[in-house]
């Protein structure tokens, strides 16, 4: 005789923390490969650096006792985490049998394929926004707003029903939900509502800079590389850890335009944005070169051809062909060596040179189920249709780039 198995008894044995973890740590190259701290349990989050270094070198005599350059210290601080919320819905008739039992088999058979979306779709939220910002598609024509059809630039990361907003710079925020995609032709047909008809977005054109935003993101979404590093002038934040970027070297990453760029000078233009911030750098080796399949495959082209052909060396042992969504490559010339990681949720507009010991996100636990007062890792909702089940997983924290000076950001590409 066996005791009785209940919803949550199945909840907690097949669907385990490590599957989430595991599976969106080795499908995002940020969170697979910067350090991680998960103990921080919010609030302030202090980060010190140094605001300038004593300098007071003379020669021929003494530098005077009231004229000598101290160190100085900075007490910058990370206000609170960050939240991102995913949700899976299960309902309980797709888990009964026909005894009006929840059975473990009709359970592993619905799950499976949910867990598998739901990661992958969270993994792409987090690998956007903590690379290259809070929208997550630009609009590129804006022809056929009128009747809800948008083409966009990243038509791989929409889904139907997806909720979304969309917003430009004269305009305020709408909410939108996705009703069709053409992946053939980037167009994206958008509703007021889930399901609903078309909706006239005409409002928001390409000259403001239309752009796409996941549920919230706009005002709530982490904090990515390419805000920390960008100087305000060039599209970054002003400030970093509450202190102003221009007042301190040490919070100023190296900004170089990417204007220039093609897709027959882009090897050039890498090693020359290398030696740039090799030269500046206030320290560390920035040689991890983070950019889109983009520039990534022109990279790769410009190898097999002259004049290029022989100039870089590329052996097999180090390219890494990774099932997990990105490729790594390392080129070697007698300028350096670079280590080129292709991301798919990478932009084609920046390219970031990554000293890997100046990054870190901190978390509270890292991703978790959320779990109520009662123990239960799930909700339950009564409905006149029946009876559903609601489970949450967060994820807590802040990406940090602790020492922006030793990294940099080639920005502006065409």
């Amino acid at each position: 005789m066996s005791t009785t198995r209940t919803f949550q008894a199945m909840l907690n044995e097949f669907l385990p923390n490590e599957l989430l973890m595991e599976e969106l740590i080795k499908r995002d190259w940020i969170l697979t490969n910067v350090e991680k701290n998960n103990s921080w349990k919010g609030g302030k989050l202090i980060v010190p650096f140094m605001g300038q270094q004593a300098s007071s070198v003379a020669f021929g005599s003494l530098t005077g006792s009231t004229d000598i350059a101290e160190y100085s210290y900075i007490r910058g601080s990370v206000d609170d985490y960050k939240e991102a919320w995913g949700s899976l819905i299960f309902n309980q008739r797709d888990l009964m049998d026909h005894s009006g039992r929840i059975k473990e088999d009709s359970f592993l058979k619905i799950l499976p394929d949910q867990i598998d979306q739901f990661i992958e779709y969270m993994k792409f939220v987090c690998s956007v926004q903590l690379g290259t910002g809070p929208h997550f598609a630009t609009v590129t024509d804006a022809t056929n707003a009128a009747t809800g059809i948008m083409i966009v630039d990243k038509v791989d990361r929409f889904s139907l029903a997806q909720k979304c907003q969309i917003d430009d710079d004269n305009s305020s925020p709408l909410t939108v939900y996705v009703i069709a995609i053409n992946v053939n032709t980037s167009a994206v047909t958008f509703s007021a509502t889930r399901g609903g008809a078309a909706v006239d977005i005409s409002a928001y054109t390409v000259a403001q800079n239309a752009k796409l935003y996941q549920d919230g993101a706009q005002s709530n979404s982490f904090s990515s590389l390419k805000d920390q590093l960008l100087s305000a002038a060039n599209g970054g934040s002003a400030t970093i850890f509450g202190q102003t970027k221009l007042s301190y070297p040490f919070l100023q990453a190296i900004n170089y335009s990417g204007a220039s760029v093609t897709t027959s000078n882009i090897l050039s233009q890498l090693f020359d944005f290398y030696t740039d911030v090799r030269k500046k750098a206030r320290g560390g080796k920035a040689d991890t070169f983070l950019m889109s399949y983009k520039w990534g495959g022109a990279c790769m082209k410009l190898m097999e051809t002259t004049p290029y052909q022989g100039q870089y060396q590329v052996s097999v042992a180090d390219r890494k062909a990774s099932v997990y969504g990105w490729d790594e490559i390392i080129i070697r010339s007698v300028k350096g060596t670079l280590k080129i990681v292709m991301i798919q949720e990478w932009d084609d507009t920046s390219i970031v040179a990554l000293d890997m010991s100046a990054v870190k996100f901190y978390s509270n636990g890292f991703f978790k189920k959320r779990k109520g007062p009662n123990g239960n890792e799930y909700f339950e909702v009564r409905n006149t249709t029946g009876y559903q089940y609601i489970v949450d997983t967060c994820l807590f924290g802040e990406l940090v780039v602790n020492k922006p000076g030793n990294c940099g950001i080639m920005y502006g590409i065409p």
